[in-house]
């Protein structure tokens, strides 16, 4: 089992920028990749960013440029670096994590807005 642990949200302003981390505790040697995904009232949970621990990484096509995903493998923790905020990135962000299962942590809510 994976448990995932997330930080950094909060209420930041149009152009600001914020950055979660997510740090994994229990079998961390089975995860193949992390990841962030968000949901917003209304809306299905979508992909924003995932890497693997081989360092590759995928962006929606709404983040490429604006947020960076990053790990640090020593740490067993995963951050999402996330500027030029805007408010449609308003929605609760979830850490995921994928291996032997699909693990989820317990999201961190981020509101964009002035």
């Amino acid at each position: 089992q994976v448990q995932l642990v997330e930080s950094g949200g909060g209420l930041v302003q149009p152009g600001g920028s914020l950055r979660l981390s997510c740090a994994a505790s229990g079998t961390t040697s089975e995860i193949d990749a992390m990841g962030w995904y968000r949901q917003a009232p209304g809306n299905q949970r979508e992909l924003v960013a995932i890497i693997t621990w081989g360092g590759s990484t995928e962006y929606a096509d709404s983040v490429r440029g604006r947020f960076t995903i990053s790990r640090d493998n020593a740490k067993n923790t995963v951050y999402l670096q996330m500027n030029s905020l805007k408010p449609e990135d308003t929605a609760v962000y979830y850490c995921n994590a994928e291996g032997f299962g699909v693990y989820w942590g317990q999201g961190t809510q981020v509101t964009v807005s002035s």
